[in-house]
């Protein structure tokens, strides 16, 4: 006599690497799809490129003529990281425009119905917008080289740099994409990205250093993630540079931002349709 077999189904336990495995599938294919779209228009690079071309020939050559931050670090040198994060802002805080005109084509709708888990819509797209930061990181770099910045060409800092990109770049579309939830509307979203994007860079150690800063934006500046951005990406992009703050609080901040952030966009990403 054959011993009974266990119905796994019916006993209603559900192994918890499937679960897992399922989410992350899910999540690369939301990861693809986003990144389809950049290969269908791929001249959104070429015009990511002119903004921080300015800054790092033009507003960081003059500058770096007049001022020196520390020791052998010039100004040019210890703006490069911050263009770098100023870059991949841009391009993540107006991440969640994509979102109204999903939800103006029905494609937000077609979503909704899958089994797909929202928190795994949201990470997708949050990642997907890291992965479009990553062209960031070759234009910081190429233009880094023609002024000549000293670059850490260690591969280790070279993977810590594209982990913040991808980690800093995730943060800004998911507080773009929680923005687009609540606002619902193209021009009111724009308007509250333009409001928000220069007060997040300025109010930063990006382009300038903490300590010349009045006490009360030492506090906004040191409360901003896009601070702890730039102080990892300065340690590992320059040489002989440290943190300010420490590479796991730098790192920790981030993640934890990101992540209470995904699970705020899950809970309201089925409300940009209502």
């Amino acid at each position: 006599m054959k011993p009974q077999e266990y119905d796994v189904s019916r006993a209603g336990w559900v192994n918890p690497f499937v679960v897992i495995a399922g989410f992350i599938s899910k999540t690369v294919v939301i990861i693809e799809l986003e990144i389809r779209k950049l290969h269908h228009d791929p001249t959104e690079l070429i015009m990511r490129a002119v903004q921080p071309a300015l800054w790092l020939l033009v507003f960081g050559q003059v500058m770096s003529n007049r001022f020196r931050i520390s020791g052998n670090v010039n100004y040019k040198d210890f703006i490069a990281p911050g263009i770098l994060a100023q870059s991949v802002l841009f391009i993540a805080i107006f991440y969640g425009i994509s979102i109204i005109w999903e939800r103006d084509l029905g494609i937000v709708h077609k979503f909704l119905v899958t089994p797909t888990p929202r928190a795994a819509l949201v990470l997708g797209k949050a990642l997907s917008a890291g992965v479009r930061g990553l062209s960031q990181v070759l234009i910081i770099y190429c233009l880094s080289l023609i002024v000549g910045v000293k670059i850490n060409w260690h591969p280790l800092a070279l993977i810590g740099v594209i982990t913040i990109v991808i980690l800093g770049a995730s943060f800004f579309s998911t507080l773009s994409l929680v923005i687009a939830c609540l606002v619902k509307t193209r021009e009111r979203f724009m308007g509250i990205g333009q409001v928000i994007t220069m007060p997040l860079f300025f109010a930063s150690n990006a382009i300038y250093p903490i300590d010349i800063m009045p006490t009360w934006l030492k506090v906004i500046a040191r409360g901003n993630p896009l601070t702890y951005e730039v102080d990892a990406l300065r340690s590992m992009m320059l040489v002989g540079v440290p943190t300010v703050y420490g590479f796991a609080l730098d790192f920790g901040v981030l993640l934890l931002a990101t992540v209470i952030l995904v699970a705020l966009g899950s809970k309201l990403y089925p409300n940009v349709v209502t």
